[in-house]
């Protein structure tokens, strides 16, 4: 007990710490930052999967919007048939069609498929 009542003498903040009152604000303020299950930790990784899910949804809502936007236009046959003609390479009859792909393309789609 002497070592302790010297050892508070030479350092007068220990005085402070060896309250019974800090001693429990203490204990209690490293429990919730760290011990309990819903501490300030958990809650910082909780509000970063928040962030990244609302980033989501914001992104998934300009594409609903995009493909809304493209449904409403190719409900036009002309729209449909240019699109067709386009994207999946569709002819009509007695009509030849030439695909010209150029070097560029073609080390840009290797780029692509790699990531």
């Amino acid at each position: 007990m002497n070592k302790l009542k010297n050892l508070i003498a030479d350092y007068p903040f220990l005085k402070f710490l060896a309250n019974r009152y800090v001693l429990v604000l203490i204990v209690f303020i490293v429990w919730v930052l760290f011990l309990d299950n819903y501490s300030y930790l958990e809650h910082r990784v909780l509000d970063k999967e928040i962030e990244e899910i609302e980033d989501n949804i914001k992104y998934y809502k300009t594409e609903i919007k995009k493909d809304s936007a493209s449904i409403k236009h190719l409900k036009n046959n002309d729209r449909v048939e240019k699109y067709a003609r386009e994207k999946y390479y569709m002819k009509r009859e007695n009509e030849d069609i030439y695909i010209i792909e150029y070097e560029d393309d073609k080390q840009t789609e290797k780029v692509n498929n790699n990531n």
